[in-house]
């Protein structure tokens, strides 16, 4: 994709995003147990089948995508996916906004050199290091110790789901923001200490947010539904997006609603860890220093 086109294609979705979001905003929302379009897989809470994956099947880093290749919403090998069909399931498993939807598989395209609209793609091939995936992850553990990131790190997803300190209406232990942002903390301060290859950025500082802030959207934090995702990678029977607005998760709701909010908490509970730690080498990305 040339310059120009670029240019074009972010001021579209930015504009489309924008309009979705004040749709959402005068719209009714989704009804509860109909959040799922009729007709998709997952409709009524009905997931189709799990099926662990087996050696020779390809997954990458991020375990929502991980989950629908388990149930067969993606091909099940997790291998010659178009950024098309990814667009179309992602929106309708999980209820981002048809924007955001484009979006992040335009970006996955350009960052492999592929084409949007006519390319192919494995799920390990998005796992590209410092391309989306990033160093100081809350479910994996950095590349230099476990190359394929298709494979999660139970003692990190354990420590995560045991901070919880939330409530819902019925009793459930929810993650709450600044549970997931302090223990992205943690992991940005231990991740460095214990790994001499370590990188990171302005934008996968972000990007991790933005990872970090789907447990908290998309799966509403709870601890319940959120245990089978980071573990198995398998959705929970009668499980349903919790974004019910209409046009789905917008870009700007996402970010203005919680994203940024993790993040500002996360840097605040840097300095705070690492100063425990009698640490004052706090990693900072490249941008931070210049």
């Amino acid at each position: 994709m040339g310059a120009i086109e670029k240019v074009f294609t972010t001021g579209f979705v930015l504009s489309w995003d924008v309009v979705l979001t004040l749709l959402n905003a005068i719209l009714p929302k989704r009804k509860i147990g109909h959040v799922t379009p009729a007709g998709e897989a997952g409709a009524g809470g009905k997931w189709p089948e799990y099926i662990a994956p087996k050696d020779t099947d390809s997954r990458c880093a991020c375990p929502a995508l991980n989950a629908m290749a388990n149930h067969g919403i993606l091909p099940r090998d997790g291998r010659n996916i178009t950024f098309k069909e990814m667009n179309r399931v992602i929106r309708a498993t999980y209820n981002f906004a048809p924007s955001f939807c484009f979006f992040v598989p335009n970006y996955s395209a350009n960052m492999l050199n592929k084409s949007y609209r006519k390319d192919t793609f494995d799920l390990e091939d998005i796992s590209l290091h410092n391309g989306i995936e990033h160093d100081a992850s809350m479910t994996r553990e950095d590349v230099r110790h476990q190359p394929d990131q298709g494979k999660p790190h139970l003692p990190f997803v354990e420590e995560l789901l045991s901070r919880a300190t939330g409530k819902d209406a019925e009793g459930n232990a929810v993650l709450t923001i600044p549970d997931v942002a302090h223990y992205m903390a943690k992991r940005r301060v231990d991740a460095p200490r214990a790994n001499p290859d370590f990188t990171t950025t302005k934008f996968h500082e972000t990007f991790g947010a933005s990872n970090s802030s789907t447990l908290l959207t998309i799966y509403g934090g709870r601890v319940d539904d959120l245990r089978p995702i980071l573990v198995e990678e398998r959705i929970p029977d009668g499980w349903e997006s919790r974004i019910r607005a209409p046009f789905g998760l917008t870009m700007i709701n996402f970010n203005v609603g919680t994203v940024n909010k993790v993040e500002k908490e996360s840097q605040k509970e840097q300095k705070v860890y690492a100063a425990s730690l009698d640490d004052s080498s706090i990693h900072k990305s490249p941008e931070a220093t210049t």
